[in-house]
């Protein structure tokens, strides 16, 4: 099963942050601490990098991510020419308020009183961007939910006398090249319900679990034995949980549900899906499969 979700509003707001990129100074891509990679918005940094912008990383939600996995992301991306990261949680008002001192510090040259800093938020569906918004203003500005897409357009505010910012809808990208990414942006909810099956989400989250987090995992559920594999996960959360259908069969659904909810919620633990070594792995795991398939497009040409 490959996941891929693209809403059509999406290509005119990648052509708007096109278009305001050019007036900012610094961009602000907020991650889901959780995925940092996976929910790196490749056109994002391809935007930037062409407007040479500086980028101010926000790992958000690091409450709920793995403590050990997110310093080693932080060191993963400082070493990147032109970029700085942070962990925080943008829930949190002190830790939010770091974020203009961070961000002017990749822009001295607008540091001189006579321009304003202008920043721009980005990144993919329900990360956090307007959580932000909100809470570098002191107010409510931006709508926020549960659910991906819910900021449309942009909005830009005064930040103090001298700095602005831009607050800009959650953008993916036309098709996520690797399984993984798109089962976990469906993990951390960052990809609309319609185009993911929970039960397929929910194994795939189990077999993560089960092989960095089985205490944990085996502790939230009260599992006898560990079970075989990232489908008994959800089947025995049925179990433990009394998920059954009429007739006595176990509701996978159900259970599925609970297992993402209580993994969103911060229920099992601190969990982080990815650090920069399955990062590297999986990305040399699938090297292979993509030198082969370029192959057999090119015999199937000289054919």
């Amino acid at each position: 099963m490959s996941i891929q979700w693209f809403p059509g509003h999406m290509t005119s707001a990648r052509r708007k942050a096109a278009e305001t990129m050019a007036r900012t100074d610094v961009v602000i891509e907020v991650l889901d601490a959780r995925i940092p990679e996976a929910s790196c918005n490749p056109m994002i940094r391809e935007l930037r990098e062409f407007r040479q912008r500086p980028c101010l990383k926000i790992l958000n939600k690091t409450d709920l991510a793995d403590p050990e996995a997110t310093r080693a992301w932080l060191a993963y991306y400082d070493r990147q020419p032109g970029v700085k990261a942070v962990a925080l949680s943008c829930k949190k008002p002190g830790d939010v308020a770091r974020v203009p001192r961070l961000a002017q510090a990749l822009a001295p040259h607008r540091n001189d009183g006579t321009k304003p800093l202008r920043l721009m938020i980005m990144g993919i569906p329900n990360v956090g961007k307007s959580t932000l918004m909100n809470a570098l203003l002191n107010r409510r500005v931006a709508k926020v939910g549960d659910e991906p897409a819910v900021t449309k357009s942009q909005q830009t505010f005064d930040l103090g006398e001298h700095m602005t910012v831009t607050d800009t809808p959650g953008m993916m990208w036309p098709k996520i090249d690797h399984d993984s990414d798109g089962f976990m942006l469906a993990a951390c909810h960052a990809i609309g319900r319609n185009a993911v099956i929970d039960e397929e989400v929910a194994a795939f989250l189990g077999t993560i679990l089960l092989a960095r987090y089985p205490q944990e995992l085996a502790a939230r559920y009260r599992f006898k034995a560990p079970p075989a594999d990232g489908h008994a996960v959800v089947e025995e959360v049925a179990r433990r949980r009394g998920c059954l259908l009429k007739g006595g069969g176990l509701d996978l659904e159900k259970a599925a549900g609970l297992l993402l909810t209580d993994f969103r919620a911060g229920a099992i633990g601190r969990i982080s899906l990815e650090t920069p070594d399955t990062r590297v792995a999986m990305l040399a795991a699938a090297a292979p499969a993509v030198v082969k398939g370029t192959a057999e497009e090119e015999s199937d040409a000289d054919e």
